[in-house]
């Protein structure tokens, strides 16, 4: 068995904030059961215990939501020392949380800081771009309180990367946020593209992205993080550096960048399993760590053939010249031919226009990274 990833939802789609572009509000609403509450603590020792007696090397533990963090403190020191009871095997134990902050105090701070938890904050951006979609369900701003959040965290040392949707008001300000980041000092940024809701016409939204408008932001956020890298003081941007790796010869760590999905276990506050945080509906179930073990799980994910299905995309993707970097993207964006039973990504153009532009300088650094490392 090799080392299990497990993305666990404490909360499940309960949440403490009302964003308009949330997707797993999306997912939850198409499903028979919208929320399915608080994790119990027995549900909790089970994941853990079946997922870390089976793995080997390391196993990696992602708490996201909804909102985690109102599970409250005390379920996330009973999951460390669940942790310690259930390494029986000495393995790499590795946690993050994933959550919008607005819970974080000082104890959080110290418990994150002393188990060595990896935080993802997100945050969209300026005031004016967060406030303007990212908000509590009475349409009151969290900007500020999401700062002092970041604020506090550096003040205990905690380790966070800013998490930001890009929407189609987060890409025409990429300028501005990415200022407003380096006078901030946060050096670890990953850029999410928004989703459209699952099954839906895209578009069709406000905060919708659409390809060209993906591209450009793109384009114009590689430019900014280029000119710094000439400068050697480039912050990390997870799918820029990814690119670099990639056109060095190395896996990207990032699975929408891999082109294939990888092997998760994504898991419900029931339990229940499925295998991406992307398609948490009924009929992705693999089933549930209170009554089955991990290899009656991946058995499941065999049997759906969810893994495969990432792999059908359409031969012109394949042949395309920036295929290479792109991988065909994330298989959420992408969209099935009936007809055919091919997938393409609708940001394609996008990507494609981004490869069109950066892709030169990207294969420069990749090529300047590998002979760092033959050297």
């Amino acid at each position: 068995m090799p080392p299990v990833s497990v993305m666990l939802k404490p909360s499940s789609s309960l949440c403490n904030m009302s964003c308009d572009y949330c997707f797993y509000c999306d997912e939850a609403r198409k499903r028979r059961e919208s929320s399915y509450g608080f994790m119990s603590e027995q549900t909790l020792k089970n994941v853990i215990r079946k997922t870390m007696l089976a793995a080997e090397g390391a196993v990696s533990y992602v708490y996201q939501g909804g909102e985690p963090t109102l599970r409250g403190l005390d379920f996330f020191e009973k999951a460390v020392a669940y942790q310690k009871q259930y390494n029986k095997n000495r393995i790499v134990v590795r946690n993050s949380l994933q959550t919008n902050g607005m819970c974080l105090d000082e104890s959080w701070c110290v418990f994150l800081k002393e188990n060595h938890f990896l935080v993802g904050l997100s945050l969209d951006g300026t005031k004016e771009v967060h406030d303007a979609l990212r908000h509590t369900k009475l349409g009151e701003g969290t900007f500020d309180r999401i700062l002092r959040s970041a604020k506090l965290m550096d003040r205990y040392g905690v380790d966070y990367n800013i998490l930001t949707v890009i929407t189609s008001q987060a890409a025409e300000r990429v300028g501005e946020i990415y200022r407003f980041y380096e006078k901030n000092g946060w050096r670890y940024q990953q850029y999410i593209a928004c989703l459209d809701p699952l099954g839906e016409e895209h578009g069709e939204s406000i905060y919708s992205l659409t390809p060209p408008v993906y591209g450009q932001f793109l384009i114009d956020l590689f430019d900014l993080w280029y000119r710094d890298w000439e400068r050697g003081r480039q912050p990390y941007i997870r799918q820029f550096d990814n690119l670099v790796g990639m056109a060095a010869g190395y896996v990207p760590e990032s699975c929408d960048q891999r082109g294939v999905c990888s092997i998760q276990n994504v898991v419900e506050a029931d339990g229940s399993v499925y295998p991406c945080d992307f398609y948490m509906m009924d009929e992705y179930c693999l089933g549930n760590f209170n009554v089955d073990r991990l290899e009656q799980v991946d058995e499941r994910r065999r049997e759906t053939g969810f893994l495969e299905r990432s792999r059908r995309i359409k031969e012109e993707c394949l042949q395309c010249p920036h295929y290479r970097l792109c991988r065909g993207g994330c298989q959420r964006n992408r969209d099935l031919n009936v007809s055919t039973g091919l997938y393409e990504n609708y940001l394609c153009e996008g990507l494609r226009k981004f490869f069109d532009v950066c892709g030169e300088r990207i294969c420069q650094m990749g090529n300047a990274l590998a002979q760092r490392g033959q050297n």
